[in-house]
């Protein structure tokens, strides 16, 4: 037998084929029938790193992107792999913003006129007890993953940590701060900032006891709360929420708690991952079986939630893919090309995901991450890390934010098998349907009515999502396409 090796032309092409002969399916849509009211908010997470650094080469494009974007809750976090950039107390009493502020003044700048939320999840090390003084690069460009050592911290009152806190919110919002040792540090930034998270990943960085993490959230809050009193806060941050459900059954519960402290938002994460060696074809089902196990994850927290601390909102603030050859490139590895098909096929996971995570009740879907490239998490990004143009991840977040947002009504929407999920969303723009081919074989779906579609699929590349009309009141999705049709 002679086997021919198709490339993703060819079988799109092949695939549009099978879609137009086999018998299309149906949506069938009840507009008087609203299963929910969105409260959904689509955004995405920004992390540092010296590509996000004025003069590298995907800083332009990248700020660009996020502006044009508008997104609300755009969660911004300066990360443990580099220290200089994420951790403004690198020594006792020793103060330094020179290698932090140009990135975060450039991220305020591009969500200006947007709520942001801020995360400086890497604590100086000197609060840890560690066996020997955690090191760290003299250049603020090279890249460490063993800075947050240490799971005892040294001040069991949380006194030092709060204030280290407290004094880098008055340093964004009050124009400086006096330090310990009560010398000013002007800094005339005079930022709004909505939300801080506290920590990431608790789980695994510094693995926190509830008890210990809500002592430690009480103290932090109540600090930060002196400088601006309306500052609200995110909290728990699980890198692996189907583990952590002690957290949540404590941290949740307000008798755990100093009086007053508030628990406004709970958030959590996910990342599709295949198995090494997975191709296209497999990773298509993997991705979308995690994100269902994920889902079932998140019906189980949001019900410890509802019994616990009902009036907490939830931000989903890293919901993405992660391919197991980043491990290797972020350990100075040659690095693996994303395999075709690769960027569409996250895109639709994402917007799978935010259909589902609506149907539930969710306040905020942020997807991970902007900025991602060889030896940083490549698979990552929402920018194409080879021209600095945003990939589909991203033109399908912009596909949705334009599209849908809080105060929508989800219609009662059904469509036959598994390969292709429909929602119709009564918006104020007027009836709009969401549909996601999950597979990398090309669909055709019948419609209610004939529209006009904006889609993002494998021939609209890292361009922005491209407009056609219906044929007749059938549309023909191309392997992982995202779409949405405007309805009459």
């Amino acid at each position: 037998m002679r086997v021919f090796k198709l490339g993703w032309a060819a079988v799109l092409v092949a695939g549009t084929a099978l879609a137009q002969a086999a018998k299309p399916l149906e949506v069938k849509i009840d507009w008087a029938k609203t299963v929910i009211t969105s409260k959904t908010t689509p955004t995405l997470q920004v992390v540092v790193n010296p590509m996000l650094l004025r003069g590298a080469a995907m800083h332009d494009g990248s700020f660009a992107a996020l502006k044009m974007l508008g997104a609300d809750y755009v969660r911004y976090v300066p990360w443990l792999p580099y220290p200089k950039q994420s951790v403004a107390e690198l020594e006792p009493g020793k103060w330094d913003f020179q290698y932090i502020d140009p990135t975060l003044e450039d991220f305020m700048k591009a969500t200006e006129g947007h709520s942001v939320v801020l995360n400086f999840s890497t604590m100086p090390a000197w609060l840890w007890k560690t066996d020997k003084p955690v090191t760290y690069p003299a250049d603020p460009n090279l890249q460490v993953w063993d800075y947050t050592q240490g799971t005892e911290i040294k001040d069991p009152t949380y006194k030092q940590a709060a204030d280290y806190y407290a004094r880098l919110l008055s340093w964004y919002t009050q124009g400086g701060f006096n330090d310990e040792n009560g010398k000013r540090h002007e800094s005339g930034h005079h930022y709004k900032i909505a939300y801080w998270e506290v920590l990431n990943e608790i789980d695994f960085e510094h693995k926190w006891k509830p008890e210990e993490y809500s002592r430690f959230y009480d103290a932090v809050t109540a600090a930060m709360r002196k400088v601006q009193p309306d500052l609200k806060f995110m909290a728990v941050s699980s890198g692996s929420p189907k583990t952590h459900g002690a957290m949540y059954e404590y941290f949740l519960n307000p008798k755990n708690h100093a009086p007053g402290t508030p628990l406004d938002f709970l958030t959590y994460h996910f990342y599709a991952t295949p198995r090494r060696g997975e191709t296209i074809q497999t990773m298509q089902f993997t991705f979308f079986d995690q994100a269902d196990g994920f889902l079932a994850t998140s019906r189980y927290i949001e019900q410890i939630k509802q019994r616990l601390s009902p009036t907490t909102k939830t931000d989903l603030n890293e919901l993405g893919v992660i391919l197991p050859t980043d491990d290797d490139s972020n350990r100075g590895a040659k690095h693996v090309p994303e395999p075709e098909g690769y960027w569409n096929l996250a895109g639709a996971l994402y917007a799978y995901l935010y259909v589902n995570t609506a149907k539930m009740g969710i306040d905020v879907v942020g997807e991970s991450q902007l900025v991602g490239y060889p030896t940083q998490y490549p698979s990552v990004s929402l920018i194409d890390y080879t021209n600095s143009k945003p990939t589909a991840r991203f033109w399908v977040l912009k596909l949705l934010h334009d599209n849908f947002g809080p105060g929508d009504q989800l219609a009662e929407t059904a469509l036959p098998g598994s390969d292709v999920l429909a929602q119709a969303f009564a918006t104020k723009a007027g009836h709009k349907l969401l549909i996601i081919n999950k597979r990398s074989t090309a669909q055709t779906v019948t419609l209610p009515a004939a529209g006009t579609v904006t889609y993002v699929a494998p021939s609209t590349g890292d361009n922005a999502p491209a407009t056609k009309p219906t044929t007749g009141t059938q549309i023909a999705l191309e392997p992982f396409e995202v779409a949405v049709v405007t309805l009459p």
